[in-house]
């Protein structure tokens, strides 16, 4: 079995929509995804996903189904130092690298500031929604693993956000969400990609084969969005800071 986690093209966040570039970018990203023989499309019912997504599904003639648990991650958290709320994936560096729960996949949700903020209570309905739609596809969990009920070569496909991607990836992989959230990137439009690893008989695992894959982007020639970015260097102004 195939998983196929999409985030949004280039974000209009005031809008929840895309801007005029993503829409180009979501054009290129159904080219790519109609060429695959998916079995059934899943979507987040916010706006920028839902464009996103409806490109490929005029381009291939079908319909998706709209999942609550599919939204950005929503559990926002107390900045210490500012007294305000930040989303859980934007800690400085140098602030949560120093907490070693937050490297543990069992214990990242544990830190005081976590829990204030109720972050595990969002994450379980994320886990819970993904085993759900597995579940439907033949395969449910069972401790770290997953009972290949009814084995497939199926692909499914869920247009998404960066932040809920993580926590999704984090229980498949038994990875604390901490650590994707801080050290990974996926561009506006990128597609990650899970296959099942079935080496005995009803025992599958999903191993992941590519993460934020923006070549559709590179073979157009269509540069990719800063959006999941960072300033590379402290000086570079005109690049994203907070």
């Amino acid at each position: 079995m195939k998983l196929i986690i999409i985030r949004h093209a280039d974000p209009d966040y005031a809008m929840d929509s895309l801007t005029e570039k993503g829409w180009r970018e979501a054009e290129l990203l159904a080219g790519r995804i109609s060429s695959m023989n998916v079995r059934d499309f899943y979507i987040s019912p916010l706006g920028r996903a839902k464009d996103t997504a409806a490109v490929t599904l005029k381009k291939m003639n079908r319909e998706g189904r709209i999942l609550s648990w599919l939204r950005e991650f929503h559990a926002p958290v107390l900045d210490e130092k500012t007294g305000r709320e930040r989303i859980p994936w934007d800690q400085l560096p140098g602030d949560w690298t120093k907490i070693r729960e937050y490297y543990d996949k069992d214990y990242w949700h544990t830190v005081p500031v976590m829990q204030a903020g109720h972050v595990i209570e969002e994450a379980m309905r994320v886990y819970e929604g993904l085993d759900e739609i597995l579940k439907e596809h033949g395969y449910e969990r069972e401790g770290e693993i997953y009972r290949a009920v009814r084995a497939n070569n199926d692909t499914i496909a869920f247009f998404c956000h960066f932040g809920v991607k993580c926590v999704m990836l984090a229980h498949l992989l038994g990875i604390s969400p901490m650590v994707l959230w801080h050290g990974f990137c996926a561009a506006p439009s990128s597609v990650t990609t899970l296959v099942t690893e079935e080496r005995r008989r009803g025992i599958a695992y999903f191993r992941l084969s590519s993460f934020g894959d923006i070549s559709h982007l590179y073979a157009a020639g269509e540069k990719p969005a800063f959006a999941a970015r960072f300033c590379e260097a402290y000086d570079n102004e005109e690049e994203r800071r907070d």
